[in-house]
């Protein structure tokens, strides 16, 4: 192709200005997918490029001579004739492949490659059939509105906090059909969701019912090209190369693609594995799919349409990488949210049975974050792995009911399993001593690679951590569904099954090499420290690991300290041993950890790191909110003076419940201004907030405010009535309904002491609600008297 092209541009080259315009004037005129506007300032080289692009390189080779001819430069076009036939065969340009034939080739390839996936990894997986494995996933227009850089589990239970009838539920198939509302089709759609969710199932479930001819089939080709396999692409390429490179056999065999609109499908699976830099700002912009170039320019381009820019892309991110695209070159935003409550009694009935499936859920339900940690497919896998055995026997003591316990007896099966394998083995107990070593050693990768922020690994970072890939040590058999290996071109590059898992074998490592080895990464960046026998070590490194948790911008170490701490129960002391015969436990009382982290609730400003510090006294198995709970459904709680830390306590148990989701009432809790910016951010997650008759004063009009306004807020009815908001109060409230994004329907107020014009003006000039009860006064008194003025307002849908 770059022959021709070159081929093309000589003859262009001999004609000048005047000559070139007639030449185009004629394109223009003969041929209808040249437009005048491309052609109005295009220069040889452009008029060269969509040549080619609409007629392959053959086709331009014979409207170039043709249209020479017509232009009467007939030497140039015998010239160009006699160049194109004396031409060697290998350089001469190849025929186009029709569109169809290539269309089923690539079809017939990624059904071969996606019709079977590999379960668990290369070295003890086995595949199956993807149709017969799948289980639909939740996916929602839309991001969810927290922070995207926050740590994903706390992703999770945000989003889980909030009602579904916020979102707009939407099927992975139809995310490039045109809109039924705008009847417009989203060209560029990044899909987010947090690891092991299933962003990479749905891409592969995409592409197979393409290949299978079951939906899509307007698009002509789809091509996969995962960050992994990019990562590994060092010399430059053209768009072209690379695409003839891993999609079809013979080199150059695809010579041009589709330009009609939406007939091609780039998918850049996993953008948080990108390990080469994407600079939108400064990159050099090109339109040629022959141009040789580096990697990274041919994917910024695309992204940004200079390239194909009547193609489709497709990118899945975790959403802490996603914002290294700018917005503005994205059409919509998905996010996939895992499974819903009724997809994880699917998956666990479609992977076990009716009977299992119903005892695995009754006992996560008992435990609220092992059940919303379920929306995660990978964990609903992990947590069938443990509980199947442990629930069919009689006693069910050790039955794991928080995160540390579930992940502790996840590696304990795959001890079992290293026993099972070498029970003939007269080195048995050199293999057990192994399996020591190799957590050991995967512990210490997981956490390093945690600090940096990595999710994927190479070679060379096993070996920093003396792991030997080439003796096979990592997968003799002893960590298999832990860590997995993975062949991306001619490389091999590793990760853990999830990311959670990682953190929990960081933790261990950490406790591990606190015990043993007597030093404190947190304290002193891996130089050892000795301390004295009358400290505490274990104290000190909760302490230190806390701090260093809250520092976090990110959260990235919310769940390696609710494992590292989960790992301090003496519940979990006989697992411990059993998992590492080695570890060197000492009995040290846990009461000062949790009175440590008490006092940084009574201190911590911000919402999102005060829940996870609840959720690590959960861990510890404190009764911190067991006994706050209890007070909650006594009713003792409205008579007490609540102390800043149990204030945080019933925000935590609030948020964790499904009834406040839908309504919350003030009135159960305390009637004060205070109370309600205690209570804010449940306010901020619930459907209905009834208000009403709790002392409330402008304060309160303060707080509600910014809610109103924000695009995040899930509040449909608001009820305020027989509280005492005054002018200031009222006026604020008007204004947050004036806001694009107020999306309150109801609002219920008694406004006093107001004029009925004031209080006419201030709701009325909002345009978003009308009345639908007739104003009324108590006792006959007059509107201007001052006494209560009722009034119910709704969106005015019309």
């Amino acid at each position: 192709m770059a022959n021709v092209k070159q081929q093309l541009k000589n003859s262009l080259d001999e004609l000048v200005e005047a000559e070139l315009k007639d030449f185009q004037w004629c394109l223009m005129n003969d041929h209808g997918c040249v437009s005048k506007a491309e052609m109005e300032n295009a220069d040889r080289l452009k008029t060269v490029d969509k040549m080619v692009s609409c007629f392959g390189p053959k086709g331009a080779v014979k409207i170039t001579v043709d249209t020479l001819r017509k232009i009467k430069q007939n030497d140039l076009a015998e010239e160009l004739e006699n160049t194109q036939k004396q031409g060697s065969s290998s350089d001469q340009c190849k025929t186009p492949v029709d569109d169809t034939d290539l269309n089923l080739r690539l079809k017939k390839k990624l059904m071969l490659d996606y019709k079977r996936i590999l379960v668990n990894n290369s070295q003890t997986g086995r595949r199956k059939c993807l149709n017969d494995i799948y289980t639909d996933l939740y996916m929602v227009e839309n991001e969810t509105g927290g922070i995207l850089c926050e740590h994903e589990v706390r992703q999770i239970e945000s989003s889980y906090n909030r009602p579904t009838t916020e979102d707009t539920p939407i099927q992975c198939k139809d995310i490039f059909k045109i809109h039924p509302d705008t009847g417009l089709l989203n060209r560029k759609v990044l899909t987010m969701g947090i690891a092991g969710v299933g962003k990479t199932f749905s891409v592969n479930k995409f592409i197979l019912d393409w290949a299978e001819g079951e939906d899509n089939q307007e698009i002509v080709f789809i091509f996969p090209l995962p960050f992994r396999r990019l990562n590994l692409i060092k010399e430059e390429c053209s768009l072209m190369e690379l695409l003839n490179k891993y999609f079809f056999i013979r080199s150059e065999e695809l010579l041009s693609l589709p330009e009609e609109d939406g007939k091609v499908l780039f998918i850049f699976d996993g953008l948080d594995e990108c390990r080469f830099p994407l600079r939108f700002e400064d990159c050099e912009e090109f339109e040629d799919v022959g141009q040789k170039t580096t990697v990274d320019k041919i994917v910024i381009n695309l992204i940004k349409g200079h390239l194909m820019s009547s193609s489709l892309i497709w990118i899945t991110s975790r959403p802490a990488a996603a914002s290294v695209i700018p917005r503005d070159y994205i059409d919509q935003v998905t996010e996939v949210r895992g499974f819903n409550d009724e997809q994880k009694e699917q998956y666990f009935i479609k992977n076990s049975s009716a009977e299992v499936a119903g005892n695995i859920i009754s006992h996560i339900r008992k435990s609220r974050s092992l059940y919303i940690m379920c929306y995660i497919p990978v964990f609903c896998w992990i947590s069938l792995t443990v509980l199947q055995p442990l629930l069919a026997r009689e006693c069910s003591e050790k039955t794991p009911t928080t995160l540390t316990g579930m992940y502790i007896n996840f590696l304990l099966t795959q001890q079992q399993l290293m026993e099972k394998k070498y029970s003939h083995d007269r080195d048995s107990k050199v293999n057990a001593r192994c399996f020591d070593d190799i957590v050991l050693k995967l512990g210490r990768l997981a956490f390093q690679q945690l600090e940096k922020g990595n999710l994927i690994f190479y070679k060379e970072d096993l070996q920093e951590c003396g792991l030997d890939v080439s003796e096979g040590t990592v997968f003799s058999g002893l960590c298999t569904l832990m860590f997995q290996e993975e062949k991306v071109s001619a490389r091999k590059v590793y990760s853990f099954i999830h990311l959670s898992v990682q953190e929990f074998l960081a933790a261990l490592y950490v406790f591990y090499i606190t015990n043993n080895k007597k030093r404190n990464p947190f304290l002193d960046s891996w130089k050892k420290l000795t301390w004295k026998l009358s400290e505490k070590p274990l104290f000190r490194l909760h302490k230190a690991a806390v701090k260093k948790t809250l520092q976090s911008k990110n959260g990235h170490l919310d769940l390696f300290l609710r494992f590292l701490l989960g790992l301090s129960l003496e519940s979990n002391q006989s697992d411990l041993k059993e998992l590492l015969p080695e570890l060197k436990l000492k009995t040290e009382n846990i009461k000062d950890t949790t009175d440590y982290i008490k006092e940084k609730i009574e201190e911590e400003k911000s919402a999102e790191r005060t829940i996870n510090l609840f959720h690590c006294l959960n861990e510890l198995k404190d009764d911190f909110v067991e006994d706050l709970q209890k007070s909650l459904s006594s009713g003792n709680l409205t008579s007490q003076d609540l102390s800043s830390a149990q204030w945080s306590g019933l925000v935590f148990v609030l948020l964790m419940s499904e009834e406040t989701q839908e309504k919350f009432e003030l009135q159960k809790y305390r009637r004060s201004d205070e109370a309600l910016m205690r209570l804010m951010p449940v306010v901020k997650n619930t459907t209905r907030a009834l208000l009403q008759s709790c002392n409330l004063s402008s304060r309160s009009c303060d707080l509600l405010y910014p809610i109103l306004k924000s695009s995040n807020c899930v509040l449909r009815e608001l009820d305020l009535s027989n509280n005492d908001l005054q002018d200031s109060g009222v006026k604020l409230l008007s204004d947050g309904l004036k806001s694009q994004h107020c999306k309150l329907e109801t609002l219920s107020s008694d406004f006093k002491p107001l004029t009925p014009e004031r209080a006419g003006s201030e709701l009325q000039s909002s345009r978003r609600f009308r009345s639908q009860a007739a104003l009324s006064t108590t006792g006959g008194s007059k509107l201007h008297t001052g006494h209560t003025q009722h009034g119910s307002w709704r969106r005015d849908q019309d």
